[in-house]
């Protein structure tokens, strides 16, 4: 689903928040059952793809695990629900690249189990034997963290690797990366919500919402 540069958004007026962030938002980019139903759509896309692998997913915090969450529960409930049985283990690493709303040269990646185990396996966004691999992610940008993290995870010979991510913003500097499977492309925008955060706040905020000034000043660290 594409959102275009011009689209105004949704009044927040519309929607319930916490009352914590009243004056900090300037509008409500994807509410929240949108996203849920988007979800869902992409879970049936993956279970297509899948065939009768199982997986394993590496799921990217902190940003991507309501996503990542929602994602799986799905699957598992398409799983139940189908002559397929699909075997998932789920495993977490984290990366810290923004200070406040800026973009750092400098990625940290942290956690994950040993990720030796991918050797030689078929690698989708994050499901069980290993099988199939998958990175869930919330948002990819200009592509710069995606490969990073994928380098750091292709020296250990996975068979096959496949990226899930919320949402993919266009850029002024792309680098021609794109996800396998995305829910929504925006525009350039700062946004929270939906366990997307700005210092480690509005994750609670279940909409997908454009931040304002004031919000930044407020909570900027």
């Amino acid at each position: 689903i594409q959102i275009s540069d011009n689209w105004p958004g949704y009044s927040l007026d519309l929607f319930t928040y916490p009352q914590h962030y009243y004056g900090d938002l300037e509008y409500v980019l994807i509410p929240h059952g949108i996203i849920v139903d988007r979800t869902e759509r992409l879970a049936k896309d993956i279970m297509q793809d899948i065939g009768d692998n199982d997986i394993v997913v590496l799921c990217v915090l902190k940003g991507g695990y309501k996503f990542c969450a929602d994602l799986v529960e799905h699957i598992k409930n398409l799983s139940r629900n189908s002559e397929r049985f699909i075997s998932m283990k789920v495993d977490f690493v984290r990366l810290k690249s923004y200070h406040n709303d800026q973009s750092m040269q400098d990625m940290q990646i942290m956690g994950g189990d040993d990720l030796s185990k991918l050797t030689g396996k078929v690698s989708f966004l994050c499901f069980l034997p290993i099988l199939f691999f998958m990175f869930c992610k919330d948002i990819v940008g200009t592509g710069r963290t995606m490969k990073v993290l994928l380098h750091n995870i292709e020296k250990y010979k996975p068979k096959m690797i496949k990226v899930a991510s919320l949402l993919v913003k266009r850029t002024s500097r792309p680098d021609g990366y794109r996800p396998d499977y995305y829910g929504f492309e925006i525009p350039d925008l700062f946004v929270v919500g939906y366990a997307l955060d700005y210092n480690e706040h509005f994750r609670d905020l279940n909409h997908i919402c454009v931040i304002n000034d004031h919000g930044k000043a407020k909570y900027r660290v």
